[in-house]
């Protein structure tokens, strides 16, 4: 199903002309380089916060989270996502002021390194200051919902937007997994955010779409998300998947006992889901380790292009090669 050809409650996109096949339509603000490859995209994580769920602080100083930038960018990210605000669960907000202290002098660094920049934020007032110091994109987790003048940002500046399923700030999020068909519902309720985006004058050529894996979601949520990505793909917008470590992962990995497992024992697990999101058509990956997502994408382009344009039949296939000469006179592979 096609953003032309799918249920009316999601969005079609105009002027965009056929569908691309993967990687999928790429945000035109993009660098050029970042429109031009053949492979998902890899967005490592540089966290500016003492409260983090996956590295507890060890990137907090600017100087620590530049140096952090830049190492990931030797590992292979394509781009790098500043955030000054932890999302994991039952975390608090911290003040708009301390946000911009945190993440301006390192998304301004990190831009004179030539790094391409994305700022992690839900704020209007810190995604325009990251904006104006470079950042070419920015990463909203609430799609807009928890400042109702990010859209107009977003319109103004020209950035590329993320726009994440979402429905309430991470004290109260798990307490919102309530669904009937979780794709549906994502589906509808992003495609919502789209339409309030058009309103407020975005580009579609801005926007990217992200299924929101963890929030109201903590658990088997995910992975219908995961298992039917297409059908988010096809609605015609690029798509970022953010597994990450997550809990559902640590869950999926729990030890005998029931003990999730820790953070940085999720790494596989998230390197097997970018190869997996990225065979599917996912536009970007985010992720925490960089290098192992970088091998699982181009797993995924290789494997994308080997395969042929429509399923061979059976009874139209060649005949496996056969020993005619096998010892008891039959035939055998």
């Amino acid at each position: 199903m096609t953003a032309r050809q799918q249920d009316p409650a999601v969005p079609a996109v105009s002027g965009t002309g056929s569908p691309v096949e993967l990687p999928g339509g790429r945000p035109a603000p993009l660098p050029a380089a970042l429109r031009a490859g053949d492979r998902t995209l890899v967005m490592g994580v540089v966290n500016v916060t003492p409260d983090s769920f996956s590295d507890g602080g060890r990137w907090f100083t600017p100087g620590a989270a530049v140096a952090h930038g830049l190492t990931l960018l030797e590992q292979g990210a394509d781009l790098l996502d500043v955030g000054g605000e932890s999302t994991r669960p039952g975390s608090r907000r911290v003040p708009v002021e301390d946000e911009l202290v945190r993440v301006l002098p390192v998304v301004e660094e990190l831009v004179r390194r030539g790094a391409t920049v994305s700022v992690d934020t839900t704020r209007a007032a810190v995604a325009r200051a990251a904006v104006e110091r470079g950042a070419a994109v920015v990463n909203d987790v609430s799609g807009g919902l928890a400042d109702e003048e990010m859209a107009g940002v977003v319109a103004t500046t020209g950035a590329v937007y993320v726009a994440m399923h979402w429905r309430g700030h991470a004290d109260v999020m798990d307490q919102l997994d309530r669904y009937g068909d979780v794709v549906a519902d994502v589906r509808r309720e992003l495609a919502a955010r789209v339409a309030a985006l058009r309103a407020a004058g975005v580009r579609d050529e801005q926007i990217v779409l992200d299924p929101g894996l963890g929030f109201a979601k903590p658990g088997a949520s995910n992975w219908p998300l995961l298992a039917r990505l297409p059908e988010l793909v096809a609605d015609g917008f690029p798509v970022l998947v953010g597994a990450s470590r997550k809990r559902f992962l640590g869950h999926l990995l729990a030890d005998a006992d029931g003990h999730l497992a820790p953070p940085l024992a999720r790494d596989g697990a998230t390197a097997a889901v970018s190869a997996l999101a990225a065979a599917s058509g996912a536009w970007c990956v985010r992720v925490h380790d960089v290098p192992g997502s970088v091998d699982a994408v181009r797993v995924a382009a290789a494997w994308r292009a080997a395969r042929p344009s429509r399923p061979a039949r059976m009874d139209t296939m060649d005949e496996l090669p056969v020993d005619e000469d096998a010892a008891d006179g039959r035939r055998s592979l």
